[in-house]
């Protein structure tokens, strides 16, 4: 059936139009209501386009979400067993048969046709896992505490779009804390300070710190529970499952002084923070606590039927206690507030224990592995005793701007570890550390939970450039494939995560990372990226119209002129180890070059703005010293991390992203004024005098001058220049 609607019709009666085809038993007693996956539909497409898709809602006949695409030309169907599940064969069909993408970030929709095609005979998908799981707990930190519902909501409408529907929902998390803890004896002022500000949350609720950025203000903590909420709601609406923090035991300073009869374990430091205290979950106290808090935050958030919870993370201490036992306590807990939900937990260095599961009921868990791609020889059945656990991925740390995944041990592992006898695995897990990175790495990952053959690389990624720039073009192809062949073929075995770029590095002639934990070399050859660029470059006037297409080539220039700064800093190196001052000099200015390139070319895309970040971290303060304060937390979360002791203990820069105003502000300045010291002692004939660091960053963090919201420049002009400007790579 046909949609012609006025810009767009109200979801209700699109539902009652749709159903009024249906037979009359289906009309009288409908499996569910599509109205939000019809709303969401409306916000994602045209509504020209919208109009011509009808969502029919379908009986879970296998147990599994399954979808089926048919139809004629302007008129297509979607049946599908959830709101979600019409959502994703809505994106089924819009990348294999309409030829578009809607990805993350970017899309081709500017060459979505004004008639929607048909599809040729009707087509069944149904989810190879149950569990399509995604954000990992750090994602809310690197992704964007700051960010408004516009666009919580937009990242869930595409995470449906390709088929997840487990979603991590952290916003608002600190309000059943404040609300728990006003019962056991604290000041709700106490709480607000031991409360870090919003973009440091997510390791407050790992239990490795507290207090950073903060006191959290009362209307603060009140409007992000408010957002949460809606978050939650947005999700249910849609059939997706909302997973929330669950208690496992962290409670604030001083707990036993207000209340005697606990037990706390100390959990000393976490990269030079203090950790808070771990309440011993086999008390009676603990249950008290944990009754609590559920019932604050089933006000604050309603129920849901998973619960995200990781005990001793990092190096927690459990003291004398029992792991096996208070495992089982702290799942006791959910049970009776949560009758039958899941506790989800990262699977993370050496978690979950072998201890922690033996005192559990391991069918109420399911372990989100977020190592499944990075190392070889695992063995997740045995490791964890046939617990259900998710293959998952982290192939971005710190919300790096740096792209490339390990996508072969994906395609070829998934299949291996789903289809071996007796095998645990029940899903999927998208767990990058910050999301909206790379587009590509993302719908290669959660295709797979829907293809129940394997996926060709080289095909893969041949039809993804088609649809990603709206059609078929040879260039575009090429591009894409010498992406495949180079950041998009990364080996397993040490790392799931490309390498970062230099210019965000502390400076130092010897530095081979900007993120401590980072890669220290390439884990691809350079060349691929370049030539890919160029491919880009020649890719056809009518595909460059697309969103998708100026963010990739933005991208691929901003990784050209990183991958050069690898190859350019020993070359520097050398100059001064050889004191030739005119080489140094040469080179040095190339480099400055190169960053004032690369402030250009990121400023042509709003994507890679410094800009809305800060502004973002301000819209949420409601006095000018607040605003400065949440712009403070936005600030040191991309550099200082922390205060000086964490982040001189290894966390400075691991957030560090090639964007425009951080380079030109702050990475480019400190360079420059390194390389202004090594030229003055090869003058001098001495040593270059000490710099402090922390000092520099810790002073940039502080300010608060304004940055461009919008972007600048032509991206197709500026990519030119990043090609001119950087050599074909020497090296292998």
């Amino acid at each position: 059936m046909r949609r012609r609607c006025p810009a767009w019709a109200a979801a209700a009666a699109l539902t009652a139009a749709t159903l009024s085809t249906a037979p009359a038993a289906a009309r009288a007693e409908p499996a569910f209501d599509p109205a939000a996956a019809v709303a969401s539909l409306h916000r994602l497409l045209p509504a020209a386009a919208a109009d011509q898709l009808t969502l029919t809602p379908a009986a879970r006949d296998t147990g599994a979400d399954t979808f089926t695409v048919l139809g004629r030309a302007g008129a297509v169907e979607v049946r599908g067993t959830s709101p979600a599940t019409l959502l994703a064969g809505a994106g089924w069909y819009l990348r294999e048969v309409a030829g578009v993408d809607i990805g993350l970030p970017g899309d081709s929709l500017a060459a979505l046709p004004a008639t929607l095609p048909a599809v040729s005979q009707p087509v069944t998908r149904t989810a190879a896992v149950a569990h399509r799981y995604a954000l990992n707990d750090t994602d809310d930190g690197y992704s964007g505490a700051y960010r408004d519902f516009a666009a919580r909501q937009h990242e869930i409408d595409v995470l449906a779009l390709h088929g997840v529907n487990e979603v991590f929902v952290q916003t608002g998390a600190e309000q059943p804390y404040l609300e728990t803890f006003r019962r056991f004896g604290y000041t709700e002022a106490e709480l607000r300070a031991w409360i870090p500000a919003p973009a440091h949350q997510s390791w407050w609720l790992l239990q490795n710190m507290s207090g950073f950025g903060g006191p959290v203000s009362a209307h603060l903590a009140a409007d992000r529970a408010a957002l949460g909420r809606r978050i939650a709601d947005q999700l249910r609406e849609l059939g997706m499952t909302p997973v929330l923090p669950g208690y496992f035991g962290t409670v604030p300073p001083g707990f036993t002084d207000r209340n005697p009869t606990a037990v706390t374990v100390p959990q000393g430091s976490w990269v030079g923070f203090a950790r808070p205290d771990w309440l011993d979950p086999r008390t009676p106290v603990f249950a008290e606590v944990a009754a609590a808090y559920y019932a604050a935050q089933r006000a604050d958030f309603g129920d849901s039927a998973m619960y995200k919870m990781d005990l001793l993370h990092e190096g927690g201490n459990p003291g004398t206690v029992d792991v096996g036992a208070a495992a089982g306590a702290v799942q006791r807990a959910l049970q009776t507030a949560h009758p039958g939900a899941l506790w989800a937990i990262l699977g993370w260095q050496d978690n979950p224990t072998a201890a922690l599961l033996g005192g559990v009921d391991r069918t109420r868990m399911l372990v989100v592995d977020g190592l499944s791609d990075r190392y070889d020889g695992l063995d997740r059945e045995s490791s964890w005793a046939g617990t259900p656990y998710a293959f998952g991925t982290i192939h971005n740390f710190g919300g790096h701007t740096a792209v490339g995944a390990n996508t072969v041990t994906w395609t070829t592992r998934f299949r291996q570890w789903r289809d071996r006898p007796g095998s645990a695995l029940r899903g999927l897990a998208y767990l990058p550390e910050g999301t909206g990175t790379d587009p590509a790495a993302f719908d290669l990952f959660t295709q797979l939970a829907w293809e129940s053959g394997g996926i060709d690389q080289g095909d893969w990624f041949a039809r993804y450039a088609a649809r990603r720039y709206g059609g078929p073009d040879p260039h575009a192809t090429a591009a894409w494939e010498q992406l495949r062949l180079g950041p998009y073929s990364l080996p397993s075995g040490t790392w799931s995560e490309p390498q970062d770029g230099l210019f965000a590095a502390r400076p130092d002639l010897a530095a081979a990372t900007a993120a401590s934990w980072s890669p220290p070399a390439l884990r691809y050859r350079p060349q691929t990226v370049r030539t890919a660029l160029a491919e880009l470059l020649q890719v056809a006037p009518e595909r460059r119209a697309t969103d998708a297409y100026r963010f990739d080539l933005v991208n691929t220039a901003r990784q050209t002129l990183a991958d050069r700064s690898r190859e350019l800093l020993p070359l520097i190196a050398g100059a001064y180890r050889a004191k030739d001052r005119p080489a140094f000099r040469r080179l040095a200015a190339e480099w400055a070059a190169d960053a004032a390139l690369l402030d250009r070319v990121t400023g042509s895309d709003a994507r890679f703005l410094l800009g809305p970040w800060l502004a973002a971290a301000r819209s949420w303060g409601a006095t000018d010293a607040e605003r400065d304060q949440l712009e403070y937390d936005a600030r040191t979360i991309l550099t200082t991390w922390a205060g000086r002791g964490p982040s001189e203990e290894g966390v400075h820069d691991y957030a560090n992203r090639e964007w425009s105003g951080l380079v030109a502000t702050l990475y480019a300045p400190r360079w420059a004024g390194y390389f202004a010291g090594l030229d003055a002692a090869l003058t001098a004939g001495r040593d270059p005098a000490p710099v402090d660091w922390f000092a520099v960053d810790d002073a940039w963090t502080r300010q608060h001058g304004s940055y461009p919201l919008t972007p600048t420049g032509d991206p197709v002009v500026l990519a030119r220049e990043v090609l001119a400007a950087v050599p074909p790579p020497t090296g292998p």
